[in-house]
């Protein structure tokens, strides 16, 4: 069972896989399967750079925390933000062990350059989400940065997104309760996927020797 700190909480960056592809979050977090390939390895190796558990940093108005555990109750999600950026603001909120008032922006961290689809920016969604209830404010802006173009863009963190996020952990929640794992949809990003070997896509999608003999008997 895939949790964090939180009995049947589900890992907040599970929506990345889970966007990229239903079977594969399934076979990850409901049959606990995991396979690195390069993408994995140095994406690993870029978050343990930003992951230093607890530390504080000052920079003039701003205050950077990284590796923040953070959680949503609604949600049932738990995980942790590569970076926050709590920058001082008199309509901000009153953060531990600081005097004045700070307004919090999730920043993500990610290997290669801005996606097609919007898994990223679901995943920095869900951030906002937990922030806003543990914190009890308002996040609407956060940022992510792209290894490879060595740049971060800055992210509207919409009503819309947050609606759709909400959404979408409601199926995975569903889905990992009834420990079902869905069918294989075969499609070109199969092959830059780390679960190939395991998931099998080419071997699932062959028709059964059942459905091959009843073909040739309703010929």
């Amino acid at each position: 069972m895939v949790v964090n700190e939180d009995d049947d909480y589900l890992m907040l960056s599970g929506i990345q896989h889970y966007q990229f592809c239903k079977r594969q979050w399934a076979l990850i977090h409901i049959e606990q399967q995991w396979a690195d390939n390069v993408r994995t390895i140095e994406g690993d190796y870029l978050h343990n750079k930003a992951d230093q558990p607890f530390l504080r940093e000052k920079r003039g108005d701003k205050l950077i925390v990284r590796a923040m555990p953070v959680k949503s109750e609604s949600l049932q999600i738990s995980g942790i933000c590569d970076v926050v950026e709590f920058v001082r603001s008199e309509d901000g909120v009153v953060i531990n062990g600081a005097d004045d008032k700070y307004t919090p922006y999730p920043v993500e961290y990610k290997r290669g350059k801005p996606k097609k689809q919007d898994e990223d920016v679901m995943q920095l969604t869900a951030q906002a989400i937990c922030l806003e209830e543990m914190l009890l404010c308002n996040v609407d802006v956060g940022f992510i940065y792209y290894h490879e173009i060595r740049h971060r863009i800055e992210v509207q963190l919409t009503a819309d997104l947050k609606y759709r996020v909400r959404t979408i952990f409601a199926e995975m929640l569903d889905l990992y309760n009834r420990r079902h794992t869905p069918r294989v949809k075969s499609s070109p990003a199969c092959r830059s996927c780390s679960l190939q070997p395991i998931c099998l896509p080419e071997l699932m999608n062959k028709r059964t020797v059942r459905s091959y003999v009843e073909g040739k008997i309703n010929e």
